[in-house]
Formats: C-alpha cells, sequence, structure tokens
C-alpha cells in the first residue's frame, strides 16, 4: 500500500486558526476531565479517604497491571444537566488485567454513597453493552447504596436489565467478578449476588437487601450491619463471598489472580509490524476545522491515523463525496469509511459495496464521520438518493464485523444513521471537541421551520405576524444550537467520549484490540435492496 502524500501547509492562516480554536477546545476538555474525576466534593472525599479507604480511580489504578492503558467511556456522563453531577457517580472503561482486557467499573462512593442516578443507569448499561458486545470480563468494584430514591420512579423498571446482562454474559462465558469495598444495599446487593466471583473486604464490606433500620420496621428485629451483612458471615454463614479479603489491595490482589485463570481468545490476532504514521497527529488541530460548516480533506486525518500513512483506497475516483479504503492501526486491519463532502447516490452505493467486501474479508470497519447528510433537490430524488441511501443504512445495520466511529466534524440528518452513529451500535463511538449533532444544522432547521409557519399564516388567510416569527425563529435556533453541542451529546451518553484528536490512532487501537475479544465474523446475509 502506497502512503498518503500531505499537502498541509501548518503556516497557512486556515492551519493556525483551526489549530487556536481547537487547542482551546482541547484545555477545556482537560479542564472538565479533570473536574469529573473530583467525586462528590472535597467534603465527601475527605471523608472516605478518612475511613482509610481508597477512591474509586485509586482502586483501578492497583486493579491494572502497571503501564496499562485504561480507555475510560463516558467520563462526562451527566454534565450540566438538571440535579446530576460529572461521571453520574461511576467510573468504567477498558483495561488490561493480569494481561487479559477487562470491563472495569467502579462505583463513586463519595457521590451519594455510590446511589445510581438515571444517567448512572444509562452508563452501567452502556458500560455492560461494551463488556457484552466485546466479550470482555469484567470486574466491578462495588460500594454502593442501590438506587437514588428518590428517581426511583425513571429507574425501577430498566434497572433490572444490568442484573438480567451479567447472568446473560456468564451464559455466554464472559466471567464477572465483583469486590465489595463498603456499604452495598439493595440494588447494590444484587450486583455481587448474580456475578460470578465475589470477593469481600473483611470489617468493611456489608451486603444486605435492607439495612438495619429496614428489617426492624418490617420485622421488629433488631441486629447490627456486621450480623446481617458483614463480610465474615457472607465468608462463613450465607455463602454469597467466595474470596475473603484482608483489606482493600488484597481484595484487588485476589481479583487479579482470578483474572490471570482466564484464559486468552485462541482466535485474537498478535500484531508483530506497528508502524507509526509519517506525519505528526499534533497536525490534526489544525487540519480539523474549527467551525464544521467549513470541510476538509479526511485523507489528511486518515494519513495520522493509519500505519504508515498507508492507505489502498477503493474506487477512489468514484463517489468522491465518501471516502473508502484499506489500511491498519498498530497492526489490526480495518476498512476505513471516511466523509468528504455530502453524501450522494454513487458514494452511498460505494459505501455499501465496500461493506460488503469488509464482511467477506472479517475486517473490521473505522468510520470517520464528518457528515451534513444525504444531498436534496430534485435531480437528485429523481437519481434515486432514497434508494441508494436506503442500500448504505441497510448495509450499516446487518454487517457484523466489528464496526468503530470517530465523529470527527459535524453529524446531521439520516447522515449520522449511514455513518454508523450510536443507533446502529458501533462497538465504540467517541468524538473530537468540534462535533456537533442534530437533524440538521440550527440555521437550517430555524429557517425550515419559519417557512412552514409563514405558509400555514398565508393558507389561514392571515397576515404573519414578522415580530413574533423572528422571535420565535432566534428562540428555536438558539435552543438547536445549544443541543448539538458535543457536551449536551457526550452528558447524554450518545457517544463514549470526547477526545483530544491527537489520541485518536490510541483510542482506536485500544478500541480494535478489545473487539477482538470476539470472533469477527462478517456476513454475506442482507435485508432487500432496491436495485
Amino acid at each position: 500500500m502506497r502512503p498518503i502524500k500531505s499537502i498541509v501547509n501548518p503556516q497557512s492562516e486556515s492551519f493556525q486558526t483551526n489549530y487556536a480554536a481547537n487547542s482551546a477546545a482541547v484545555e477545556r476538555l482537560k479542564l472538565e476531565l479533570a473536574r469529573s474525576t473530583r467525586g462528590g466534593g472535597e467534603q465527601y472525599v475527605k471523608r472516605h479517604l478518612a475511613r482509610g479507604r481508597l477512591l474509586p480511580r485509586e482502586r483501578i489504578e492497583m486493579l491494572l497491571d502497571e503501564g496499562s492503558f485504561f480507555l475510560e467511556i463516558a467520563p462526562l456522563a451527566g454534565i450540566g444537566m438538571p440535579n446530576e453531577f460529572v461521571g453520574a457517580g461511576v467510573v468504567g472503561g477498558v483495561g488490561l488485567v493480569s494481561g487479559r482486557e477487562c470491563i472495569i467499573v467502579a462505583n463513586e462512593a463519595t457521590v451519594k454513597g455510590g446511589a445510581v442516578s438515571e444517567i448512572g443507569q444509562l452508563k452501567n448499561r452502556r458500560l455492560s453493552d461494551v463488556g457484552m458486545q466485546n466479550h470482555l470480563p469484567s470486574v466491578s468494584l462495588v460500594e454502593s447504596a442501590g438506587a437514588d430514591l428518590p428517581v426511583q420512579a425513571k429507574i425501577f423498571v430498566p434497572g433490572g436489565r444490568g442484573f438480567r446482562e451479567i447472568t446473560r454474559r456468564s451464559k455466554l462465558r464472559i466471567p464477572s467478578i465483583s469486590v465489595v469495598f463498603g456499604n452495598s444495599t439493595a440494588g447494590g446487593a444484587y450486583l455481587p449476588g448474580m456475578s460470578d466471583y465475589v470477593i469481600m473486604v473483611r470489617n468493611q464490606a456489608q451486603v444486605f437487601l435492607g439495612g438495619p433500620p429496614l428489617v426492624k420496621m418490617a420485622t421488629g428485629e433488631v441486629v447490627d450491619e456486621e450480623s446481617l451483612g458483614g463480610a465474615e458471615m457472607h465468608s462463613r454463614v450465607s455463602g454469597l463471598s467466595d474470596y475473603l479479603a484482608e483489606d482493600e489491595l488484597d481484595g484487588l490482589r485476589i481479583a487479579r489472580e482470578i483474572v490471570s485463570h482466564f484464559s486468552e481468545p485462541p482466535f485474537k490476532p498478535r500484531p508483530s509490524i506497528v508502524e507509526a504514521p509519517l506525519y505528526s497527529s499534533d497536525e490534526l488541530l489544525g487540519i480539523a476545522s474549527a467551525d464544521i460548516r467549513v470541510p476538509f480533506e479526511v485523507r489528511e486525518v486518515i494519513a495520522r491515523i493509519v500505519d504508515g500513512s498507508r492507505f489502498d483506497e477503493f474506487k477512489s475516483r468514484y463517489g468522491a463525496t465518501l471516502v473508502t479504503g484499506f489500511a491498519y492501526i498498530h497492526g489490526f486491519p480495518v476498512g476505513i469509511i471516511a466523509n468528504n463532502g455530502v453524501l450522494m447516490s454513487e458514494s452511498a452505493g460505494k459505501g455499501a459495496q465496500f461493506i460488503h467486501l469488509c464482511n467477506q474479508q472479517d475486517i473490521p470497519l473505522v468510520f470517520l464521520q464528518n457528515i451534513t447528510g444525504f444531498m436534496v433537490g430534485r435531480a437528485y430524488e429523481e437519481q434515486g438518493i432514497i434508494r441508494n441511501g436506503a442500500k448504505l443504512i441497510n448495509a450499516v445495520s446487518n454487517s457484523t464485523v466489528p464496526a468503530i466511529t470517530i465523529m470527527i466534524g459535524g453529524s446531521y440528518g439520516a447522515g449520522n444513521y449511514a455513518m454508523c452513529g450510536r443507533a446502529y451500535e458501533p462497538r465504540f463511538l467517541f468524538t473530537w471537541p468540534n462535533h456537533r449533532i442534530a437533524v440538521m444544522g440550527p440555521q437550517q432547521l430555524s429557517g425550515v421551520m419559519d417557512i412552514i409557519k409563514r405558509e400555514a399564516a398565508v393558507k389561514a388567510g392571515v397576515a404573519p405576524d414578522e415580530e413574533k416569527l423572528t422571535a420565535s425563529k432566534k428562540a428555536l435556533e438558539s435552543q438547536i444550537e445549544q443541543e448539538s453541542d458535543v457536551y449536551f451529546a457526550t452528558a447524554r451518553l450518545w457517544d463514549d467520549g470526547i477526545i483530544d484528536p491527537r489520541d485518536t490512532r490510541t483510542v482506536l487501537a485500544i478500541s480494535l484490540s478489545a473487539a477482538y475479544n470476539r470472533p469477527v465474523e462478517g456476513t454475506m446475509e442482507w435485508g432487500v435492496f432496491r436495485h
């Protein structure tokens, strides 16, 4: 494969403008991520530490192999939402434990005692899906008060899914481990109860469906916490605990030993040759348009994330607004599908064909999404834009090889669907700080609604109220602008996190490695295509 020849000029005005704006966006991201590590605040963190306990991120660090990566999932879940807190009271991601990639989930006990909120439940569900989709063993670091009772109506019914999924993973021979560090009540008790392996810390872990006050109220029985659900009792009497740890570090050691007995997936490839890209990833900050209305050449992005900047482009002269081709990322083979403009009929058909080829050869897909949508207009409708767009969405929907999506710009309308947005279940989906997402752009959407209102007034025989229409248009545009923001999206788990563009290659490599814990098997079975 030939390397891509870059024509980027770091001295150009556009590069410098983009670099300054994207650098500022990355700095904001770093501040938000730092804020997400502070738990429930200084008061609660100090109280937790005064009890001689480790913080959740410290527990994760001690659990991981020395020097291991940790790809955190949805670190900013809940940011800016009413009655929510950054991180949603859960820390989770993918990391190496005893040489084996695992999904790791830790309750943030400094936030409402580790109680699960509405967004926290969504985050737990996403972490569960990552484990299930990629066949990753799970290690749960448990210290949870169960459901956040004031919002129980929003989480009670769907909350049962999490416990169901633990048992389904077990059925699929995907093991789960729970290490219980503190008080774990109700829903916090079901988690270890459903796990394959349970470790409890002596004189610290307490697991019960209802604590002493509830027991007294319900039955009249007076009992202390240790007798009701302490680690000693569960290890010697009830049998809930499989291992009794002397302290937190001992509990983490035991968890590592358990994982060491898990066999490596026999089908996982071991890349032997890894070439660095020819060009610096730092240049991505100058390549990506800070203003997503301004297009940029996606091949320049590809050149900075693939091995040796080598790219075997497929149908390079046909359907030019969609770039497709084969490459390697950290030694893993990939098929890349990247936007280089609006989706046309030809580019949609080309994308569908390329997805078929990758499924035929069991090659994972990487989507680089920067899309305003499908082309509109009479000529394009006559050319079959809907028919060909449906063909691409059909291929994305039914493809079975791992798909990883990076949103490097805008994501609008059905273009989001065709480029494997969240609804199409890519194994992982991350965004750059310049990302925007909506049915359509704020100006376009508010303009469309303004036209509809004016036409309705004319049909009703009423003169349009210009002042009212102008105010309504501005208000709607402002609303959509806010709802399109990258932080609005990540708060609601529409993605797995915002990343520094310079980390894209590393994030893709970790995601691909995790995906290979499950056999990569493409399909040649598809739904009906309109030809």
